[in-house]
């Protein structure tokens, strides 16, 4: 088949995904357009532009399947470029506009709540990576609708949940690495791989490594995970704070040096208020290391219980204070830490996914639109 794979916003999970569905499908004949993943209002709203008036002779090509991240203003694309209306078309969500924390929603947000819902009703399949994700856009639209004034159809909503499905992304071949067992007087180390960005909460990350050295627990952190220009101001603060417990601090450019970090890291710790699949944790323990995340977002999908602590988002302090307290556990003995077995991802492989990938594709048709 020829397929047509659009990435609106082609941040690293973004294109982690597409580079691998292009790799293992390698069967089909593909055509990839990109956008650069920044200036999100205008990318938001103006990829249909960019790409209908920048890039129409390729869409013009003929092609078998578009598969489209849900960035991709897929309305106001077919509408531009009626050609494409007619090619069978998935829609993959990366994640939702709808689960966005509220105190840190971005302006105009629900015209991004809307383009959401517009992209998966255009699409004749809707596929989310997580059941998180596809239940917060479910009740999300709902609520979405209902705040309407008039002319909301009914049915909307069940139509959307009738064509959609959960596949995760699939994790590369190279974050299957043999974790590398430090020598017995390495204090605990833990990894924080996360962007440096207010909806991944690092001050609460970094409120319980000041308790734990103020309790004078022996441990060392890597403070990796990239940075944008908006960063909290609390990572000044830690890098002065933590002093000789920091082991790397910054963005690991190189793939190997970051790979290298995963495999020699005991604990990978997460408390992010918005995460859709948490590719970052999920790297972190294919690697070996051992996840410490919330009882929230999609965590639970894919870790059992004795690696979630308990999420209060009433009483901040007292979540802090049960991470800080099985953390400190942790320093004291890091020796049994290493002796427990992380979680299997090889369900999560691309040796594993790939099937599911190319029966998504080759069952995916337009019939649907005649009934409409």
């Amino acid at each position: 088949m020829k397929i047509l794979l659009l990435s609106a916003y082609d941040a690293s999970s973004h294109r982690m995904w597409r580079e691998g569905l292009v790799r293992h499908l390698s069967a089909h004949e593909w055509t990839v357009l990109t956008l650069p993943p920044r200036m999100f209002a205008w990318r938001s709203r103006g990829n249909a532009l960019s790409w209908a008036y920048g890039s129409r002779e390729i869409l013009l090509a003929g092609y078998d399947r578009i598969i489209a991240t849900s960035m991709t203003n897929l309305a106001e694309l077919r509408g531009l470029v009626p050609e494409l209306a007619g090619i069978p078309t998935v829609a993959y969500f990366h994640e939702n506009q709808f689960a966005y924390p509220e105190r840190l929603a971005r302006k105009e947000g629900q015209n991004y709540k809307l383009t959401n819902l517009f992209t998966a009703l255009a699409a004749d399949r809707v596929v989310f990576n997580s059941a998180f994700n596809h239940d917060t856009m479910i009740e999300g639209a709902v609520r979405l609708l209902k705040g309407f004034p008039d002319c909301v159809p009914p049915g909307i909503v069940e139509d959307l949940a009738s064509r959609s499905a959960i596949l995760p992304v699939p994790l590369p071949g190279h974050c299957f690495v043999e974790h590398r067992q430090p020598a017995r007087s390495v204090p605990l180390t833990l990894v924080w791989n996360h962007r440096w960005e207010h909806d991944k909460a690092p001050e609460r990350f970094f409120a319980v490594l000041f308790r734990l050295a103020d309790l004078e627990a022996p441990f060392r952190v890597h403070v990796v995970g990239q940075r944008f220009r908006d960063c909290p101001p609390i990572f000044d603060e830690a890098r002065d704070r933590l002093g000789d417990h920091i082991a790397t601090w910054g963005f690991a450019k190189d793939g190997d040096d970051y790979r290298r970090i995963l495999q020699t890291s005991d604990v990978v710790v997460s408390t992010a208020l918005h995460d859709f699949q948490g590719l970052a944790v999920l790297e972190a323990v294919a690697a070996g290391c051992i996840p410490m995340v919330p009882e929230r977002l999609a965590y639970a999908e894919f870790f059992p219980e004795l690696f979630r602590y308990p999420s209060m988002p009433d009483n901040v302090e007292k979540e802090i204070d049960e991470l800080a307290r099985r953390l400190h556990m942790m320093c004291l003995d890091p020796l049994a830490v290493r002796e427990i077995a992380p979680p299997s991802l090889e369900w999560l492989s691309w040796r594993t996914m790939a099937g599911k990938y190319e029966d998504l594709l080759t069952g995916v048709n337009a019939s649907r639109r005649d009934k409409i």
